[in-house]
Parts: C-alpha cells; structure tokens; sequence
C-alpha cells in the first residue's frame, strides 16, 4: 500500500504544540509548531513567525525523531 502524501491531508484541530525558545522577537515569535496529522503517522511543521506563515514541512514520526536525535548530537546536547 502506498504511503499518503502528508502535503495533502489536513491537520489535526487542537493538537498543535508550540517548542519556543530564545525569545528575542516576543513569546510567540521564536517558536516552532508542530500539528499531527490525523490517520497517520505524520505531523506540520510551521514557524510561528509572520515571515513563515503558510509554510509547512510534513514528516512522519520517524523522520522528525530521526532529525530531533540528530540536531541534538550535533550541537552536543544530550538527549
């Protein structure tokens, strides 16, 4: 069976959570959003930033642990 394209399904209401940080536009401004997609494995990644309105990356769960997991280890975070 073929994989959906997460580009076009639509995101879950009310499961948005915000990961913000550094905070040097305001607490709404250095966050990024992160949406499940219903039925699959998938979630929207957006910006919160007005700049990044209407941008989205769609990843399954493994591909956003995979790069959480990398992201950390370069930077030398411990997980």
């Amino acid at each position: 069976m073929a994989k959906p394209n997460l580009y076009e399904l639509p995101v879950a209401d009310g499961s948005a959570k915000k990961w913000c940080g550094g905070n040097l536009g305001g607490d709404n401004e250095t966050c990024v959003v992160t949406t499940a997609i219903p039925g699959t494995d998938g979630y929207v990644v957006t910006d919160s930033k007005p700049e990044g309105a209407g941008h989205r990356l769609c990843m399954t769960t493994d591909e956003l642990d995979s790069f959480a997991i990398e992201w950390a280890s370069s930077r030398g975070l411990a997980l």
